[in-house]
C-alpha cells in the first residue's frame, strides 16, 4: 500500500476507519494559504498627522 498522504495529495479521498466506523476523511488542500508580503502596500495609503494624535478619554473609554 502506498503512503496514504501521497495519494490524497494526488487526489484520492482516503477514509480512516476505527472498526467498521469511519472516523477521518484525509483529502488535499485545494488552495493553500498565501503567504503576506510585507510593506506589499508601503506608500498605496496617506494618513492626516492627527491619525497619531491620542484618542479623547470618551473614545478611549469604549475600548476598556
Amino acid at each position: 500500500m502506498s503512503n496514504p498522504i501521497e495519494r490524497a495529495e494526488r487526489g484520492e479521498e482516503i477514509v480512516i476507519a476505527r472498526g467498521k466506523t469511519p472516523v477521518v476523511r484525509l483529502v488535499p488542500i485545494q488552495n493553500p494559504p498565501k503567504m503576506r508580503v510585507p510593506g506589499l502596500f508601503k506608500g498605496e495609503f496617506e494618513f492626516p498627522e492627527s491619525f497619531f494624535d491620542p484618542l479623547p478619554s470618551d473614545e478611549l473609554l469604549g475600548w476598556e
